[in-house]
This record gives structure tokens, C-alpha cells and sequence, in this order.
């Protein structure tokens, strides 16, 4: 047993866990706006969250990546904490997919899939395209892990000093610990399994009792992740990862005092099924599902007890919207995951759209009140939005970068867009408070019908203002027409209110100076409505706007 063979099985598990990786980050790629579908829908029925949790996992591969996101929206407040406890169940359960695809033998025809995988990736501009052969080759490179380990393994298993050492994982405890350990340390339960099918399928002589409870650590050893996922966020996310430990820990604890006190449970496994990989495989599964049948009925008192063990902080009940800082772009760990990290940026840019409208709101309230004092306030909220604008832009700037499905790529890269629709709003606000300061400055007044007239432009600016950032946020296509209404509405009011001034300019019936102002907001509300109904319809595709009659210009 030389160094060469030991490089072997080191490479082979690098292989094993760089195609999980590849195939995970692909299928995220492909799936990512699926995926982000599935989650959102899961509601408070369990078994919708358990099924959601299945086949999120199945579909990017990664038990570990749909914790981190279920965590992710957990914090994002996407997800309540129980639909995050059912999806959580049914992740585990879909983990186990790839060891029963492991023990199928397929790793033969690695060479072709690798093959397929690099020409697809390599030679094809289309991005979907590209994305499948980045899947199909992790996958590839995945079989042939197995086959590079296989041949070491079966030496390995002729030799005296390695099955010694495989004897000192004969202590049940011994074996948990070390599926915890190994698991704990490269973070992937599906790579751990991965390896265990692996050696049984090359002939080393691991006792099924010794694999079986290798595995109750290992499910135990994928919720680490969710836990340091938790870290950075809100203690509505730590309660959804402390159940994913205390869930797998009950499991563990449960089942494997079933195996001592009824051994006649592996030798049934063992009498259904001849092969020791298939065994392995199929205690994983049916271990998974028993325990999310055992735990099923106490989802809500678990999420209870959680509730008690960890309750929200009074900053946290009371949490500011508008701090100079991202609130969901920050959550770093989330950004590892393309799905979490698109519908991050998307709540982010919908806060600083609450933001700005809040502060037009204020702006306008001010100019009416002639309220100095919250002109001034306008004007300081204008640095959060400024900020907010210039560092969400850098981590679109970033999340760019990462693999996207074509869907997600381009909704990130209409954010752009809507941050300058939605900064542009921001500015005209701060525009309608120093006109407050200028009239207050300069003893500046408008007529009783120039100040009737600009309340009723005011009300439908705020309105289509709110039912913008609003459609947005739903992507609530079915308000588009009510907002196209609006839009045209305030551009017909506008043009007649500029025609009735200019008629009071003529008859002398009102100030120059205020009829500059007057003319200057009415421009500045027009201009919202403008950047307004950019924000709304940026929840169409591209097509469906050139189908539009109506162009809208940025200023």
C-alpha cells in the first residue's frame, strides 16, 4: 500500500467533490428561477414544504445549498419559519438521490459524458446550453472519481493494515463520529455518501452496521453548514438552522438505539437487497424518511419550542429600513448560491424604491406644509439613497460574474436600469424640498388654483409612485394597465396645468418667480410618473415592451 495509491484515492475524492460542485452550481444556473419558484410557493401546509424541499434539492443537487437559501429566505422574510422546517425535512430526503445514483455502476461511461459535458460548455454560445454541459460535465467528472478511487480501494481492501483500521470504526460511536467529522469538514453529506457507496462498491470490507451508522453522523455533520450559514443573520434564521441540527440529532439518537436494540433492522437491508452499495443507498433514503415521518406531526410545536428557545431581540422587532447599510445583499454566504442571491438584489432594490418613495411622500408633505425642517430631512435621507444606489450597483457589478441562469441574468441586468429609474426619483424629491427652502427663503407664494392644481398631480404621482415599486416587488403584471392609466393621466394634466398657467401669466394673475417653481414641478412630477412606470414595466420581457405603442424616454 504506497503513496501512489493513497494520491489516487486523495484525487479521486477532490474529483468526487469538484463534480458535485460543478453539477450543483450548474443546476442552480438552470433551475435557479424553478427553484426560487418552488420555495416561494411552499405555504404553511407541510406537506408542501416537505415536497418543495425534495425537489429543490434534487434539482440543484445540493442539500446544503437549498438549507443556505431556505435560510436565506428565512431572513429575506420570504419564508415563515415553519414552511423553512418542512422544506428542511424534505432536503434531507432529497440528499439521497445521488448515493442511490452512485450505486447504479455507471461510472464506465464517464469518458463519453465528460466528453458530451465539455463540448457543450466549450462550443456553444447559447447561455442554457452552456449551463447543461457544465452539468452534464460535473456529472462526468463526478463517474469518474469513482473509477479513479475504485482501483486503489480494491487494493486497498487485500491489505491487512487498512482493514485494521476500518476495525477501529467497529464502535458504533466511532463511526458516527467520523461520518460527522469528514462531513463537518468538506460540508457535503452528498460527497460523504458519495465516498461510502464508492468503497463498497470496490470491495472494502466495511460492516453494513459500521456504514449505517457512519451515515446517522453524516446527516448530522450537513447541518453545520446551515448553522454557520445562520451566523450573519436574523434570529429567525438561527431558530430554522437550530432545527435542522436538533432534527438530524433526534433522528440520529432515535434510530440508532432502534439498530441496538433491534439488530434485526440492518440484517432486513441486508436480506432485501445483495449488494452492499444498494444496502448503503437504501438505508440513507429510508433512515431520511422515517425520520421526517417520526417528526412530521410536531412540525408546529417544534416551531414553537423554537420560537421560546431563541426569541426575536426588541432591535430586531423594531428594525430600521432605512440605515445607510445593505440589508440583504450583505448576507454573504447567501451570495453562494445564484437563486438566493438574485432574489437578494431584487428586495434590495425594492427597499430603496420603498425608501425613495417614503422621502417623496416627505417632499411633497413639506413643499404643501411649507415645512422647512422636513425639506432638510429630505435632503439628508437623499445620502441613504445615494448610497444604496451606488453599493447595490456593485454587487450587481459582482453578481454578474457568477454562473446565471438567462432568466436571472437578465433580471439583474434590468436592475441597472431601475436603479437609475428609481435614484432619478429619489433626486426629483430632493428637487421639490429646495424649492421649499427657496419660496421660504425668498417669501415666495403660489395662487389658491396653482396650489389646487398641483394636489391633484400630487395624489397621482404618490399613488402611481406606490403601485409602481408595489407591481414591482409582486411582480403583479395585472396592475400594468391601471398604471399605464395613470401615466397618461398625469401627462395629460400636466401639459393642461402648464397651458392654464401660462394663461395666468398673461392676465398677471400670479408671481414670476413662483410661476418658475410652479412650472419646475409640475416638470418634476411628470418626470416621476416617468421613471415610475419604468419601474413597473420592468417586470415584462423585452419583446412584450417593443409590442407597447408607448416609449418612455429617461430624463
Amino acid at each position: 500500500m504506497g503513496y501512489l495509491e493513497w494520491f489516487q484515492v486523495v484525487g479521486g475524492l477532490g474529483l468526487l467533490l469538484f463534480g458535485m460542485k460543478m453539477m450543483s452550481t450548474g443546476l442552480q444556473a438552470v433551475a435557479g428561477d424553478s427553484l426560487h419558484t418552488i420555495l416561494k410557493r411552499a405555504t404553511s401546509n407541510r406537506f408542501l414544504a416537505i415536497i418543495a424541499g425534495i425537489v429543490a434539492t434534487i434539482c440543484i443537487n445540493s442539500s446544503t445549498a437549498v438549507t443556505i437559501i431556505t435560510v436565506g429566505f428565512v431572513n429575506s422574510k420570504l419564508l415563515s419559519l415553519t414552511q423553512a422546517i418542512g422544506i428542511i425535512m424534505g432536503a434531507n430526503v432529497g440528499t439521497t438521490f445521488s448515493a442511490q445514483l452512485i450505486a447504479f455502476k455507471i461510472d464506465a461511461v464517464a469518458p463519453l459524458i465528460i466528453f458530451i459535458g465539455v463540448v457543450m460548455h466549450l462550443f456553444f454560445k447559447k447561455r442554457n446550453i452552456k449551463n447543461i454541459g457544465y452539468i452534464i460535465l460535473g456529472f462526468g467528472i463526478l463517474l469518474f472519481s469513482i473509477t479513479t478511487m475504485g482501483a486503489p480501494l480494491k487494493e486497498f481492501a487485500n491489505q491487512p493494515s487498512f482493514n485494521a483500521m476500518l476495525t477501529s470504526f467497529k464502535n458504533p460511536i466511532a463511526a458516527l463520529f467520523a461520518g460527522f467529522i469528514f462531513t463537518a469538514v468538506i460540508q457535503s453529506s452528498s460527497a460523504t455518501m458519495g465516498l461510502l457507496v464508492t468503497m463498497h462498491l470496490s470491495g472494502v470490507p466495511i460492516p453494513f452496521e459500521t456504514s449505517a451508522f457512519i451515515i446517522l453522523g453524516t446527516n448530522i455533520g450537513t447541518s453545520t453548514t446551515t448553522v454557520i450559514a445562520s451566523i450573519p443573520a436574523s434570529r429567525e434564521s438561527k431558530r430554522a438552522a437550530l432545527f435542522h441540527i436538533t432534527y438530524d440529532i433526534i433522528g440520529s439518537i432515535v434510530f440508532g438505539t432502534l439498530i441496538f436494540v433491534f439488530p434485526s433492522i440492518l440484517g432486513w437491508f441486508e436480506s432485501t437487497w445483495s449488494e452492499t452499495a444498494r444496502q448503503v443507498a437504501m438505508f440513507h433514503t429510508l433512515y431520511n424518511v422515517a425520520t421526517l415521518c417520526l417528526l412530521l406531526p410536531f412540525i408546529k410545536q417544534l416551531s414553537w419550542l423554537l420560537q421560546k428557545v431563541i426569541p426575536l431581540k426588541p432591535e430586531e422587532i423594531n428594525k430600521k429600513t432605512h440605515e445607510k447599510k445593505l440589508m440583504y445583499l450583505d448576507f454573504k454566504l447567501g451570495q453562494k448560491t445564484p437563486a438566493l442571491a438574485v432574489v437578494n438584489a431584487h428586495l434590495e432594490v425594492c427597499r430603496m424604491g420603498e425608501i425613495v418613495n417614503e422621502n417623496l411622500n416627505l417632499a411633497l408633505k413639506a413643499f404643501f406644509e411649507s415645512d422647512t425642517e422636513k425639506a432638510k430631512k429630505v435632503m439628508k435621507n437623499e445620502e441613504t439613497v445615494d448610497y444604496l444606489n451606488q453599493h447595490i450597483a456593485a454587487k450587481l457589478v459582482e453578481l454578474n460574474s457568477i454562473e446565471l441562469s438567462v432568466n436571472s441574468a437578465e433580471r439583474i441586468g434590468s436592475m441597472f436600469g431601475l436603479l437609475i429609474d428609481i435614484e432619478r426619483i429619489g433626486d426629483h424629491a430632493e428637487n421639490i424640498a429646495e424649492y421649499v427652502i427657496i419660496m421660504k427663503d425668498e417669501g415666495i407664494t403660489l395662487s389658491d388654483v396653482a396650489m389646487e392644481e398641483l394636489k391633484v398631480l400630487n395624489d397621482l404621482v404618490i399613488k402611481i409612485a406606490d403601485k409602481s415599486i408595489s407591481t414591482y416587488k409582486d411582480e403583479d403584471c395585472e396592475s400594468l394597465s391601471a398604471i399605464q392609466v395613470l401615466e397618461d393621466k398625469i401627462d395629460d394634466l400636466s401639459e393642461t396645468f402648464v397651458n392654464n398657467h401660462i394663461k395666468r401669466l398673461k392676465g398677471e394673475l400670479c408671481n414670476p418667480k413662483g410661476g418658475m417653481i410652479f412650472t419646475d414641478l409640475i416638470g418634476d412630477l411628470e418626470r416621476i410618473a416617468d421613471h415610475a412606470y419604468n419601474v413597473a414595466f420592468s417586470i415584462i420581457t423585452k419583446e412584450e415592451k417593443k409590442s407597447r405603442e408607448k416609449v418612455k424616454i429617461n430624463v
